[in-house]
């Protein structure tokens, strides 16, 4: 893999933290659903800092789309969301990963579980199947801690409603008002309730902070779900 110079062309706001850039990578060999590139950044000191993000669009020529949600006091998210800009240009090394991917060949059933930001990948995989048109069927439970931290939120309500994905949202914090279930992390109840029966043999893509991806691949084996059909992902740096 070798870094490539890619442009902003567009940014859009996703919640009050969290951004998405859409870059123009010129030579970017496209990616499966699922997979993640580095960036890099270089200061006019010429440190450099390296983080990974996963690819939140279907594959679409140079185009790659990274949501970031800032970290406080991180080095590479607060520039990502709150500086960048369209014209401004960052490098971009991948794609990279193989493993945690869908593919629209794929016709299993499959539950996604994300956790915050780590919809994203996930979002990747709902957008592929929209745009192969697959009729692979597709669920999704997502925590997160209020409304107002659902990211593609818009789009996930739609896909909801033309019958692309079945949607269940758990807030962890805060609760819209209407709400019937409490506020609290997902749990072997709802995982029971909200998700592909494990008889149908799903394939399931755990996505999130390593806490709640540990917790919630352990709820998917207590429902009865073959651990060799979970794949998880958790967050975590790049190397150089």
């Amino acid at each position: 893999m070798t870094w490539r110079v890619a442009t902003v062309v567009e940014r859009r706001d996703e919640t009050a933290t969290a951004r998405t850039l859409v870059l123009d990578a010129v030579g970017w060999p496209g990616h499966d659903a699922g997979q993640y590139c580095d960036v890099r950044l270089t200061a006019p000191d010429g440190y450099t800092a390296v983080r990974s993000y996963s690819i939140a669009n279907a594959a679409a020529g140079s185009r790659i789309e990274l949501t970031i949600e800032d970290i406080a006091q991180g080095e590479v998210s607060p520039y990502l969301v709150e500086t960048a800009m369209p014209g401004d240009t960052i490098e971009v090394r991948g794609p990279i990963g193989g493993w945690f991917v869908w593919r629209p060949e794929q016709l299993e059933p499959v539950q996604l579980v994300a956790g915050g930001s780590g919809v994203v990948p996930l979002m990747a995989m709902i957008r592929a199947r929209r745009d192969a048109r697959s009729i692979a069927p597709f669920r999704l439970l997502y925590s997160v801690r209020s409304p107002h931290a659902v990211i593609y939120e818009r789009e996930l309500l739609q896909s909801a409603a033309d019958g692309e994905i079945a949607l269940t949202l758990a807030y962890t914090r805060e609760i819209p008002s209407g709400w019937t279930r409490t506020a609290a992390r997902i749990d072997g109840p709802l995982v029971m309730q909200a998700v592909v029966d494990a008889s149908l043999q799903p394939s399931c893509y755990v996505c999130g902070p390593a806490a709640f991806v540990e917790h919630a691949a352990a709820l998917l084996i207590a429902a009865g779900h073959d651990p060799a059909r979970i794949k998880t992902e958790r967050f975590g740096p790049s190397a150089p």
